[in-house]
């Protein structure tokens, strides 16, 4: 009996006790419980809205290839625009190569920009960043003087992967070679063929460069 009476006292404590901290801290506890499931509620929100995102991207890019193959290049450019400033990393590069693939834009500085927007708007891999930079110095190539071109290359001679570093001595012996700077254009050339794990067609075309610099 006298072992009930302690077991009932004690409930009665712990009872107590639970609501007397439930009391002290019932704001705490439902504002807890309200931010947990705004950050649910958000996240699966934010999910869908992305998803749905997503496949407009896709249905438009389609759209726009339709427009194309119909001839209507100027529509094809307006929708294929818009999704590059959408900053989804993917459609939005699939967009911007097709309009350079297919020189919906003629004009350069306006390339430049969109160039530049892609850049500074999405987080790509290393890898489709680096893709991005030999584009953008490739298409500027021909018409920037030599130390805007440089500060376009820079990027690729910095990157963690070698085949891009290649790429990038490449493009600079060719910006050369085209200007008849050919004592520059040797010089890069040459540090091609001291770089290690190259692709052979990068080694064959700087040997063939420097053949014909030699023969020139």
């Amino acid at each position: 009996m006298t072992n009930n009476l302690f077991e009932t006292q004690y409930d009665l404590t712990k009872k107590s006790k639970m609501r007397e901290f439930y009391e002290s801290n019932k704001v705490w506890i439902f504002s807890t419980i309200l931010t947990f499931i705004i950050i649910v509620v958000s996240y699966s929100y934010y999910q869908s809205s992305k998803e749905k995102k997503k496949i407009l991207l896709s249905e438009n890019y389609i759209q726009a290839k339709v427009y194309l193959q119909s001839g209507n290049k100027s529509k094809a450019l307006e929708i294929l625009k818009n999704i590059t400033f959408s900053n989804d990393a993917t459609y939005s590069t699939l967009s911007f190569f097709m309009i350079l693939n297919e020189n919906l834009i003629n004009d350069s500085e306006e390339i430049s920009k969109l160039f530049d927007h892609l850049l500074q708007n999405n987080n790509f891999d290393e890898e489709i960043e680096d893709l991005l930079h030999y584009k953008k110095a490739l298409f500027k190539s021909s018409y920037v003087n030599e130390e805007k071109f440089l500060d376009e290359v820079r990027p690729l001679l910095k990157s963690k992967e070698i085949l891009w570093k290649g790429h990038g001595l490449m493009l600079i012996g060719d910006f050369y070679f085209s200007r008849k700077e050919y004592v520059k254009a040797k010089d890069f050339y040459t540090q091609i063929l001291t770089v290690k794990n190259l692709q052979p067609e990068l080694y064959e075309q700087a040997k063939m460069k420097l053949i014909n610099i030699a023969n020139d």
